[in-house]
């Protein structure tokens, strides 16, 4: 019987100097890089969107928002993981020559068919782990809706906001959120939202 073929992990420090030079993003998972999917205008849109809206919105302040090209790391009890986020704040920043962050207090995904149940699991287990996050924010693309998990002593809780009216309380970073800006120029379909029950 052959002995099973030992798994050639990949080093952190390996994986961070790769990434600097790919012209494609990866996520690291415990050894292990996946390349990153393309995708759809409207998941563009709403990410660019929630970046802006916090970036204007923290301007001149502490906390500091970044955009889908900066990764996260995250220290789990054995290994590190990275993800790159559609939106992050971090009040405590990584010398400006680090690739990552390693302690945002907000984090925000726009949720497609393709990585909501990774959004909704394996990434938010990992993104609660972090000390200093405060608030994970799920973001759909098919309606105006966002699922925020909020810290709250030692669990967090879930909040559910919908509607183009509605906005989200951030006062962990001084702010809001609006939906109407998460969701500036995003154009839904009869089948995705009804107008009376969203926008009212």
């Amino acid at each position: 019987m052959s002995a099973a073929k030992k798994l050639d992990l990949i080093s952190v420090e390996d994986y961070l100097e790769g990434e600097l030079n790919s012209p494609i993003k990866h996520e690291y998972l415990e050894g292990f890089v996946y390349a990153m999917a393309g995708a759809r205008n409207v998941h563009n849109d709403i990410a660019g969107n929630t970046f802006a809206s916090l970036h204007a919105r923290l301007r001149g302040q502490k906390c500091r928002a970044y955009n889908s090209d900066t990764k996260i790391r995250i220290k789990l009890p054995r290994r590190f993981r990275f993800y790159y986020p559609d939106a992050s704040v971090v009040c405590q920043r990584n010398d400006g020559s680090d690739s990552d962050q390693e302690r945002p207090v907000v984090v925000a995904e726009t949720l497609s068919k393709a990585t909501q149940r990774i959004d909704e699991g394996e990434k938010k287990d990992a993104y609660l782990t972090i000390p200093t996050l405060r608030a994970y924010l799920l973001i759909e693309q098919e309606v105006p809706r966002v699922v925020v998990h909020r810290r709250k002593g030692r669990a967090f809780l879930q909040e559910v906001y919908e509607g183009l009216k509605a906005v989200i309380p951030l006062p962990e970073i001084d702010t809001e959120l609006p939906l109407a800006e998460i969701y500036e120029d995003v154009e839904f379909t009869p089948e995705q939202v009804d107008e009376e029950e969203y926008l009212r």
